[in-house]
């Protein structure tokens, strides 16, 4: 039976094609996964195949050509497409969730945003957002970058180095925080590739080693006034947008348990063929794999079904968003913990031959590694959800 009809997630007609488009890709990515994984090089053929698919326009308006996905279909979207290849996943993931923020904030010029959305259906652009510094860390803990925007005719020179810089390798343009001195604060701005910008290649990691995520260098690198994007907000944006509260980051958990799912998927086949002649039946009958393979159900489904419920609350309840950040924090850490326990357990089902790298499941174990270190981080969540908790009991015990 086809795995979409059967998924409990996949509720109507639209998500049907999104799901089945992502399954096409993830079949073709898969069969590139481990020559990308094995050299550490970008897979440049998976972002001609999502081009070509229409992927890449998945978030944008539907004004502007795209297909204007919910937070929920972006979720679906992208598990199911990192069932094929993580890195890709994940690094496709940042310029879908950046398309996705910019249409619910509205914080870039309107003209500015059309156009780019324009070359996003038309020519297959894409976007990513660097913030990362050897010296701050995660952005998300609230470091000041060193790279560093001055006052120039006509605009801004930007000079400095950022980490973690997903998609670089394809990118003709994004964007970069950069701290002014002369206002004392950080500021945002769209750069695009030429004089000044160049690449160190410094990305060589355990997992996700096909995302591409290299050293982006800026040297004196001139951005127009007009192209500094975090004063748009208040200057001449349209003023309707709002922020998406973090929403559009649940591309991440989406992206690390469609990996899971893929572990499952192969463990579980192999249990139910592999008749060792010690055996009257396959592996699968045998209590402690029946075990592990119960387990496993019970981290995957519960990880969707949170992943999912939030999602979809998400889209239905905007005015909500504001409070849904533990929730939303919650969710990536519930998924990507249980990514790391099913494919443990998956790799215990398969035995000594999943260490081999001419199976998949190696791969996949250290890529969902990578979970743990995108952001919200694990301790970030809990001590969110402690304040809440505490904040709603002094509250209660007022009243």
């Amino acid at each position: 039976m086809n795995s979409i009809q059967t998924d409990p997630f996949v509720r109507n007609v639209r998500e049907s094609f999104i799901a089945a488009r992502s399954d096409t890709l993830a079949a073709l990515f898969a069969g590139r996964a481990s020559l990308h994984d094995r050299e550490g090089s970008f897979p440049f053929e998976n972002f001609k195949d999502l081009k070509e698919s229409g992927y890449l326009k998945l978030t944008v308006p539907l004004e502007y050509g795209g297909e204007e996905a919910s937070l929920y279909e972006m979720v679906l979207a992208q598990e199911r497409l990192a069932k094929g290849d993580g890195s890709t996943t994940l690094a496709v993931g940042w310029h879908v969730s950046q398309i996705m923020q910019l249409r619910i904030r509205k914080s870039w010029p309107e003209q500015l945003f059309a156009d780019f959305c324009e070359k996003v259906v038309t020519e297959g652009a894409m976007i990513n957002e660097f913030a990362s510094e050897p010296s701050t860390g995660s952005p998300s803990r609230g470091g000041r970058p060193k790279t560093f925007a001055v006052k120039s005719d006509g605009g801004w020179l930007l000079t400095g180095r950022k980490t973690f810089s997903s998609l670089i390798p394809i990118l003709d343009q994004f964007t970069v925080t950069a701290f002014i001195e002369e206002e004392n604060k950080i500021g945002k701005f769209f750069v695009r590739k030429g004089p000044g910008v160049s690449i160190e290649e410094t990305w060589n990691t355990l997992g996700m080693r096909a995302t591409g995520s290299h050293d982006l260098l800026l040297d004196q690198v001139f951005v127009p006034a007009a192209e500094r994007v975090d004063v748009q907000e208040s200057e001449n944006c349209t003023g309707e947008g709002m922020s998406d509260h973090g929403g559009a980051l649940l591309h991440i958990p989406a992206c690390y348990i469609g990996i899971a799912g893929a572990a499952r998927d192969y463990a579980i086949q192999f249990a139910a063929s592999y008749r060792p002649n010690s055996l009257p039946g396959p592996i699968s009958e045998l209590p402690h794999i029946e075990q592990k393979i119960g387990e496993i159900e019970s981290e995957l489904i519960t990880a969707r079904t949170l992943l999912y419920s939030v999602a979809d609350r998400w889209d239905r309840l905007p005015d909500e968003r504001p409070t849904m950040k533990p929730e939303l924090g919650l969710a990536k850490t519930v998924a990507t913990n249980s990514a790391l326990r099913i494919v443990d357990l998956a790799m215990r089902i398969v035995g000594g031959a999943s260490m081999s790298r001419s199976l998949p499941l190696e791969r996949m174990y250290r890529d969902v590694r990578a979970g743990l270190h995108n952001p919200p981080m694990d301790d970030s969540v809990i001590k969110m959800l402690a304040q809440r908790a505490v904040k709603s009991a002094l509250e209660a015990s007022e009243e």
